[in-house]
């Protein structure tokens, strides 16, 4: 098959190393914005490149990843869709809810395919805690903690563009936290603070952010995040039951510090980033769409599922701007009707 990669920036880079080793993959085409970027990485990987978007759909491909910047995810699902080709794009599909909609309404009329990419769902340690939680190995569960701590600050230039803490960060949270105990968020209440470098408050975005949130069979959760955390990169998870507890992202690259005198040491290597920690499940992410073009599986994550986070990290932009507590049923969804065509979306993944 061929395949077509808009976006050669970090993220579409490793995409690209990815399916070009991939021995179902035929061939790639690559395209960016910066068309030297892409002709550059083309040439690393032994791939062609493209000029431009356009070229992408009329020299032929059977399907397109997007790792666009955000502004462009939502137009290119389109196109792809009324061109009748499957996608891969990395979230979110939009950062207003009324461009996630119109693009999800075109997948739906095409009848294609779009996969969106939250890579904690293929994490190891993720999978693992849904397993226990399904399986009914921790009891009946009571409380969920969730975090995502950014090493260093991302430039004050792209903080406009990301859509804010919760609808750039958390989001994945928010996501996981559905994929995991299969359970709704009903109402969250939020708050943010921007006492850290000035540009967060140039940009009326929160340095770091927590979230109370109340799951459908009331179970509490909290997610926090912040952008500067001086001792690595920290993504954990803690989900506790009547009966047992587990923990995601507990390792010994960890960035944690015991107190305690008979504690565990601090961490020789702590993780520095995303692209490090998640390597394997972005790796994996894609393999599960290559394998849902040849037919071998369903879509393990639907634009569905990516509108649910997107709604949950609204309410949380509502929550910190008015500073109160927001009722999910405050946010519009799409219609029943507007599921997805391949029926693979169920409510909790």
């Amino acid at each position: 098959m061929r395949i077509g990669v808009i976006g050669t920036g970090r993220i579409g880079a490793i995409h690209a190393h990815t399916l070009s080793r991939h021995r179902e993959v035929g061939s790639l085409i690559l395209t960016d914005a910066d068309p030297a970027r892409a002709q550059q990485l083309a040439h690393r990987i032994g791939e062609t490149a493209a000029p431009g978007v356009d070229e992408i759909f009329r020299w032929g491909v059977d399907a397109v990843v997007i790792t666009t910047a955000t502004a462009a995810h939502a137009e290119l699902i389109g196109r792809a869709a009324r061109s009748g080709l499957p996608v891969f794009c990395e979230k979110p599909i939009a950062l207003d809810l009324p461009g996630t909609l119109q693009a999800l309404a075109e997948v739906a009329a095409a009848g294609t395919v779009l996969q969106m990419g939250f890579q904690r769902r293929f994490d190891a340690g993720y999978a693992g805690a849904r397993e226990a939680v399904r399986a009914g190995r921790l009891g009946r569960l009571h409380t969920v903690r969730a975090l995502t701590c950014d090493q260093s600050p991302p430039p004050a230039d792209w903080l406009p563009l990301s859509g804010g803490l919760f609808r750039d960060t958390l989001i994945h949270d928010f996501d996981v936290l559905r994929w995991v105990t299969g359970r709704e968020v009903t109402d969250v209440y939020a708050a943010g603070s921007d006492a850290g470098p000035a540009m967060f408050r140039e940009a009326d975005d929160a340095c770091t952010g927590a979230a109370l949130l109340t799951l459908d069979d009331g179970t509490l959760a909290t997610a926090t995040a912040t952008r500067v955390n001086g001792a690595g990169y920290d993504v954990r998870m803690e989900l506790a039951g009547d009966q047992d507890t587990v923990v995601v992202g507990l390792d010994d690259r960890t960035p944690l510090a015991s107190t305690e005198p008979t504690g565990p040491p601090p961490a020789d290597k702590p993780w520095t980033g995303f692209l490090e920690r998640f390597a394997p499940a972005y790796e994996a992410e894609l393999c599960a769409f290559v394998e849902v073009l040849r037919g071998e599986r369903a879509n393990p994550c639907d634009g569905h599922e990516a509108l649910q986070a997107l709604r949950i990290a609204e309410a949380c932009e509502v929550s910190r701007r008015e500073r109160r507590p927001v009722a999910m049923a405050e946010i519009p969804t799409a219609p029943p009707s507007a599921a997805a065509p391949d029926g693979s979306y169920d409510g909790h993944a």
